[in-house]
């Protein structure tokens, strides 16, 4: 039997390879989304992401008979052991064949770093923030991804399962039916919610008329998100640096903010036309022609991704997404848009299912977080 080697990744040339191992692993899969290599660098790069201000990151390549057969990232986030008291590493970017000994040498490998580092624990799959892909795919393996999650195959959570670890927590994802109507509760919520607390909906007519108010949103998502499984508040440099890698291709017309008298943001709701399908045509690179697939999706699809919505903690409750949505789903009707596929809500929050319950709704997917103590 041969050995398996583990490699850290030094150069640019080898995160180049960490980066397009999963591409050959997923070859001929038809539910995978690969992202844009490019997105991946800028994440990875110390350079170029500013979480690595405060974050230390590992990144390492399983070869066998001189083959890569697996990938895997360490990821020390002080400022989440700080928040969430405790003193765990994250792995992520975790990709492997199905070979016991390839997931468990990549385990191994980040369990014993977490151990030089005064960990307790390990966990994820995790990113550096929740921008990042996070989850592991544990229900439907056959279902179309969204540009915005982790998909792998159905042996991944049997391999962890195998070294010990456990379920943290779950997240879901839904498929929605959009109707051919607002649904009347929405409606009636919507304009009582508008009447009671004096706010209103935002129109934008152009793209560059939305940008003015992303430091808002990543504002509204560090107060809403405080309680959420392993969330970090971004920084301003990190604000900046997702306002400016997003916020270029918002379509306003599947954006829904509801301000108040003071033009303050109170809540949101952000959709994108799915690039699900134009992401697999442009295997995960822009050029030569991967711009023209995505491009030709942001304004002509029946596919929706819901990727955020959130409320500030004082509006919670209150009813502030019947507004957001009832424009965003009176859109999705003008354009012609028949499913929407919403973001990932763990299973435990409630108030963010909820929302949906006016909808014909059915789970797409669910991905799980791992994690293990060390002894």
């Amino acid at each position: 039997m041969s050995a398996i080697e583990i490699k850290e990744v030094q150069s640019k040339k080898e995160l180049k390879k960490f980066i397009a191992f999963p591409d050959e692993l997923y070859k001929g899969n038809q539910y995978r989304v690969p992202p844009l290599h490019s997105f991946e660098i800028s994440t990875l790069d110390k350079d170029k992401n500013p979480a690595f201000e405060y974050c230390e990151a590992k990144y390492w390549l399983a070869y066998k008979d001189g083959k890569i057969v697996g990938r895997i990232a360490g990821i020390l986030n002080p400022k989440s052991n700080e928040i969430w008291n405790e003193k765990m590493m994250r792995f992520g970017w975790i990709d492997f064949v199905d070979d016991p000994e390839v997931s468990k040498a990549l385990i191994e490998t980040v369990e014993k770093w977490a151990e030089e580092k005064g960990m307790e624990g390990v966990h994820g799959p995790l990113g550096f923030t929740d921008m990042d892909l996070e989850g592991m795919l544990v229900e439907g393996f056959n279902e179309l991804a969204t540009q915005a999650v982790l998909y792998n195959y159905p042996y991944y959570p049997q391999h962890m399962e195998q070294l010990g670890y456990a379920k943290a927590t779950d997240w879901v994802q839904l498929e929605l039916k959009i109707p051919e109507e607002v649904p009347p509760k929405i409606k009636r919520v919507s304009e009582i919610v508008r009447k009671k607390y004096n706010l209103k909906f935002k129109h934008f007519k152009k793209s560059k008329e939305v940008k003015p108010y992303a430091r808002q949103v990543f504002e509204v998502i560090n107060k809403s998100y405080v309680n959420l499984y392993g969330f970090v508040p971004l920084t301003e440099k990190q604000i900046d640096y997702y306002t400016n890698l997003y916020f270029d291709m918002v379509n306003p017309k599947y954006v829904g903010f509801v301000v108040d008298e003071n033009e303050k943001l109170v809540g949101f709701g952000l959709g994108v036309l799915s690039l699900s399908k134009a992401f697999q045509k442009a295997k995960g690179k822009l050029f030569p022609f991967g711009w023209y697939h995505i491009l030709k999706a942001l304004y002509k699809n029946d596919t929706i991704d819901l990727l955020l919505h959130a409320v500030l903690p004082e509006y919670a409750g209150k009813g502030v997404p019947a507004i957001f949505y009832e424009h965003m789903t009176q859109a999705c009707i003008d354009n012609g848009v028949t499913t929407a596929i919403t973001s990932h809500i763990l299973e435990d929050n409630k108030p963010s299912l909820q929302m949906f319950n006016s909808y014909d709704t059915r789970q797409h997917l669910r991905r799980r977080i791992y994690a293990k103590e060390l002894k």
